[in-house]
C-alpha cells in the first residue's frame, strides 16, 4: 500500500495522482450526470443513456471530450451560477464523501509528508472536480477547464489544453513554469492511474504505478514490469 518515499537526501519528487478510478472509486463526472438526473434537472431516459454512452467511450480509449463536456455540463450551467454551486455541494455531501476512502487519503498524506510536490491531474472538469481535490487536501488541480461568459456562466467549451491524454503532459508543463520549475528539476516522478488513457503521462514517471488499473493498463503493467497498487481490495 505504501508509496515507498525516497530518503531524505535524495531530492525532491513530484507526484501526480490521476482522480476518477484512481483516487476514488467512481467517476465523478459521470456521477455528477446521474445526480443531474435524481435531482430532476435532466430527463432520466435520454440524458442518462447518452452520459452512460459517453463513459463507455472514455473506458475504451475513443472519447470525444470536446463533445462530452458540452453535453456534461449543459444541464448545470444553463442554471444560476448560485443555484448550479449549491446542487454541487449536495453532490459533494451526498455522493462524493462516501466515495473519500481511508486507502486513498492516507497514500495522498503519505506523499505531502514527504515534501513531495503534489497535484490532481483529471480530465474531468474544474467546476465537479475543485471541491473533490480540497477535500483530499491538495492544492493544486490540474483539471479541464471551462470557459466562462461575460456573465460568468460557463459557455460548455473547453479552455486552453484539456488535462487529457496528452494533454495532461502539456498541462504538467505548463504549471510547473508558473512555478518556475521544470520536470528535470525532481528526482523522481511517480504517476497514479487507472486508466489506459493516462499512458503518456505514465511513461513521462520515473515510477508509474496503474493504480486500481483497467484491463488494458494492467496489461501493460505487467508487460513493462509497472507496479500495481489496489487501494480499494
Amino acid at each position: 500500500m505504501t508509496s515507498q518515499p525516497p530518503p531524505a537526501d535524495a531530492g525532491p519528487r513530484l507526484c501526480l495522482f490521476d482522480l476518477d478510478g484512481t483516487l476514488i472509486p467512481i467517476d465523478s463526472d459521470h456521477a455528477f450526470g446521474s445526480f443531474m438526473v435524481d435531482i430532476g434537472w435532466a430527463d432520466a431516459q435520454t440524458f442518462r443513456a447518452r452520459n452512460d454512452d459517453f463513459y463507455a467511450d472514455y473506458l475504451a480509449g475513443t472519447l470525444d471530450l470536446p463533445a462530452y463536456v458540452e453535453f456534461a455540463t449543459s444541464v448545470w450551467r444553463s442554471r444560476p451560477v448560485t443555484e448550479a454551486e449549491a446542487e454541487r455541494e449536495r453532490f459533494m455531501c451526498e455522493v462524493m464523501q462516501p466515495q473519500m476512502r481511508a486507502s486513498a487519503q492516507a497514500l495522498v498524506r503519505e506523499h505531502q509528508a514527504a515534501g513531495d510536490l503534489v497535484a490532481i491531474v483529471t480530465a474531468t472538469n474544474e467546476f465537479v472536480t475543485a471541491p473533490i481535490a480540497a477535500a483530499f487536501g491538495v492544492e493544486h488541480l490540474l483539471a479541464v477547464q471551462l470557459e466562462r461568459e461575460a456573465t460568468g456562466a460557463w459557455s460548455g467549451r473547453i479552455r486552453g489544453t484539456p488535462t487529457f491524454r496528452e494533454g495532461k503532459v502539456q498541462r504538467v508543463d505548463d504549471w510547473l513554469a508558473t512555478l518556475g520549475r521544470r520536470r528535470a528539476d525532481f528526482a523522481e516522478i511517480v504517476v497514479y492511474s487507472d486508466s489506459i488513457n493516462d499512458l503518456p503521462l505514465l511513461e513521462l514517471a520515473t515510477q508509474p504505478v496503474a493504480t486500481n488499473p483497467s484491463p488494458p493498463l494492467e496489461a501493460i503493467a505487467l508487460e513493462r514490469g509497472w507496479r500495481i497498487l489496489r487501494l480499494f481490495d
